[in-house]
């Protein structure tokens, strides 16, 4: 069986936030493909492991999308090109102050965007989860 090797060699960068569960599950926090980023399902955890803004699913979404925004500016984006968002909550009925703090930065740069609440999310805690789709 013969295989075709694509000759176009695609570049492709990775980076890390320096969360643990990065090392530990095998992910990136964004990978860039040519001129397309993706980043990772992003939650309210910073570097030292403390979750930012316990019960306050604003204050979340608000640092998740700060904490996006930096790994889009290493990979060489911005916000502006984010044109996918995908956002989990775990208490819907909260919608509005999740919508209200993804507004604050996407209200002239309008992603699609989804928000569905889910069960769980991988600790108790943390009540949004956001995964970013770019294109540079």
């Amino acid at each position: 069986m013969a295989f075709v090797i694509n000759p176009i060699m695609k570049k492709i960068q990775k980076i890390s936030s320096g969360t643990k569960w990065e090392e530990e599950v095998g992910y990136s926090r964004a990978v860039k493909v040519d001129d397309r980023i993706e980043v990772a399902g992003t939650t309210a955890i910073d570097e030292d492991g403390s979750l930012i803004g316990k019960d306050d699913p604003y204050e979340q979404t608000d640092y998740i999308i700060k904490k996006a925004e930096k790994a889009l500016i290493e990979l060489g984006a911005c916000l502006q090109d984010v044109i996918r968002t995908r956002i989990y909550t775990t208490d819907i009925s909260r919608w509005e102050a999740i919508g209200k703090a993804h507004g604050e930065f996407f209200k002239e740069i309008k992603p699609v965007t989804t928000m569905v609440e889910v069960s769980n999310l991988i600790s108790a805690e943390i009540l949004v989860e956001i995964e970013f789709s770019a294109i540079v």
